[in-house]
């Protein structure tokens, strides 16, 4: 027995690859991740052909997936996630600390979204897709994508930094009040601008600061990795800390608090922020 779906290709402006086009279009393999492990396992044809990572989509073409029935997983994840807003198009999520994005693990939000938001009624509908990414150990609001437009849509405006994203960061020792950080990230240039919004003492860590960011680039780990660099690292943060500086337990004290865009299709400015989680307002409640 086989698990099968088909999908046939309209119109295309210019070609793409699969492994792009692909992204979403399946419900059994929804994930980027996983999209490439169907092609190198041969579950994907186009026109009948075996696709692989090199084949490209020009428009008409018929996909089909193919997935023998143990080789796919039946267990739902029950992860109960806090839907900020969903219509027929996208959604935005609230994403817990210690759950993956996506990825090769069972417990990801990505295999969480089925049983959280409603499927799209749109004739391009496929299964809901997150955007972009926040880290394992990050809290914060999460972009979805719906559809297979929507997807590619919302993909655009992040590149074309579309999409502003504020952070808030808990930080260690004495820091500028403002600042903006430019050192490049794995070769790569990268910005991230912050200001300090309040501080506190602390007897363990000597001054701790509650620190608005915004990055103007999204390069892997960069805020963590920014910090670090100018000698303030998070709070928390086990991998981009400084050794006698851990703080172990609580988790990382680094938060996605604020999304800001024009709807792609009802052209809507959307506004979404989110609380500060309470580890946050017990370091720095009155403040």
């Amino acid at each position: 027995m086989h698990q099968k779906q088909v999908h046939i290709v309209s119109k295309l402006e210019k070609p793409i690859r699969l492994q792009e086009y692909g992204v979403g279009l399946f419900e059994l393999v929804y994930t980027k991740s996983a999209l490439k492990k169907a092609l190198k396992k041969d579950y994907i044809t186009v026109n009948g052909v075996h696709a692989t990572s090199a084949t490209y989509i020009n428009g008409g073409e018929t996909i089909c997936l193919c997935i023998p029935e143990d080789g796919n997983p039946k267990t739902k994840l029950k992860l109960k996630l806090n839907v900020l807003f969903e219509d027929d198009y996208l959604a935005v999520i609230y994403k817990p600390a210690g759950v993956l994005v996506s990825g090769n693990s069972f417990k990801t939000i990505a295999n969480a979204l089925p049983q959280n938001l409603k499927r799209s009624t749109l004739p391009d509908a496929t299964i809901h897709q997150p955007v972009h990414r926040l880290d394992y150990p990050t809290t914060g609001l999460l972009l979805i994508g719906k559809t297979n437009n929507s997807i590619r849509e919302l993909n655009t405006l992040f590149e074309n930094k579309k999409i502003k994203k504020t952070y808030y960061a808990i930080t260690i020792g004495d820091m500028a009040p403002k600042g903006n950080i430019t050192s490049s990230i794995d070769g790569k240039q990268a910005q991230s601008n912050f200001t300090v919004k309040a501080s506190v003492t602390s007897k363990r860590f000597s001054k701790l600061n509650l620190v608005k960011l915004k990055p103007k680039t999204g390069r892997k780990h960069q805020l963590r990795k920014h910090l670090l660099s100018i000698g303030n690292p998070i709070l928390g943060d086990k991998d981009y800390g400084i050794d006698n500086l851990i703080l172990k337990g609580k988790g990382l004290y680094l938060h996605a608090y604020s999304l800001k865009f024009t709807h792609p299709f009802t052209k809507k400015k959307m506004s979404f922020k989110d609380e500060l989680p309470n580890k946050f307002k017990k370091i720095f409640e009155g403040k």
